[in-house]
């Protein structure tokens, strides 16, 4: 689309089809890109969500939105900035058009991606932030899960902790990836991860299994495959989930909904923090520890290192703080 095309979109913007069809242009193409890197469906419709918000505001200024230079991208970071968005959703801005601008590079369509210059020099505070995720200790971990009723909620937290998987990967567990008996799961395939099998204990375990029951009898009358279903018998969603462990640190005391701190609230990557930091501490070997994060092993040394999954859920077992529950 070159700066005409953009005028064009900018007096029709209005006008459904225009837009649509302009945004689908951009958008279509990318969405194929992300599906086939494996990408959980929540992350494609976030990033989707931050490209298409970038794009409305290239075509408003009749500008080609692969053609952005460094003023550009200052000032649509200024917009962002005055719509009040906080640091975390500027990044997420940010980081999504990036990856969408290395995509234009890579079809060649554009030389270079302009977006890491501003990150680096405007955002990466943040980044720095993000080493202060709030770690909490084991009685606090307990308190969140005897405070949490529901039988699905309390098995999502004791998933959470006890496994270390991400709310994308707990959101598109389905029952056949639960194995009751040997105590693991089977995790889908993503780009994020090596490693698919991860172990959980016997509390997660009776956890699961009270909220399978109770599901069977109140909610799966559909043939409904996810192992998690909102009150409607459908999957639940990743946002569904931030809001389980939302509210299950809110009752205890440890998350501050209005806080712009990133230490000041509780999400469900703070479990994954929290279990590899207490294995470590317990005393689990660490290539194990990025086994079951599902971590690439990047030293050459790793390729002669072969994991036996036995050997880690011997160590697992012995190493996983219990909450009595």
């Amino acid at each position: 689309m070159n700066a005409s095309q953009g005028s064009q979109v900018a007096v029709g913007l209005n006008q459904d089809k225009g837009l649509k069809d302009y945004l689908t242009s951009f958008l279509d193409p990318y969405e194929k890109d992300l599906k086939l890197r494996g990408l959980t469906k929540s992350s494609q419709i976030d990033i989707l969500g931050c490209l298409r918000r970038y794009l409305i505001w290239a075509a408003e200024r009749g500008m080609d939105p692969r053609n952005a230079k460094r003023d550009d991208l200052l000032t649509y970071l200024g917009d962002l900035r005055a719509r009040q968005l906080k640091q975390c959703s500027l990044v997420n801005n940010f980081s999504s058009l990036s990856g969408w601008f290395a995509f234009l590079t890579e079809q060649e369509e554009i030389v270079q991606n302009p977006v890491p210059a501003i990150q680096k020099r405007y955002l990466n505070a943040y980044k720095d932030e993000t080493r202060q995720r709030q770690m909490i200790s084991v009685e606090d971990a307990a308190k969140m899960v005897r405070a949490t009723i529901d039988s699905r909620d309390r098995a999502i937290l004791l998933l959470l902790f006890k496994t270390g998987i991400r709310r994308g990967e707990i959101a598109t567990l389905d029952l056949d990836n639960v194995n009751l008996e040997k105590q693991y799961l089977i995790l889908k395939p993503t780009g994020k991860r090596s490693n698919r099998m991860v172990f959980f204990d016997d509390e997660a375990a009776r956890a699961l299994a009270r909220w399978i029951k109770a599901s069977e009898k109140r909610l799966r009358k559909k043939g409904e495959k996810a192992l998690f279903m909102n009150n409607h018998g459908k999957r639940l969603s990743g946002g569904g989930i931030n809001t389980v462990v939302r509210e299950a640190a809110i009752r205890v005391g440890l998350h501050e909904h209005e806080s712009d701190r990133l230490e000041d609230k509780f999400t469900p990557h703070c479990c994954r923090h929290w279990l590899v930091t207490h294995l470590l501490r317990a005393g689990m070997p660490r290539d194990q520890v990025k086994w079951i994060r599902g971590d690439v092993m990047h030293e050459a040394i790793d390729l002669y290192n072969h994991i036996d999954p036995e050997d880690v859920k011997r160590n697992y077992l012995a190493c996983i703080p219990k909450f009595g529950v």
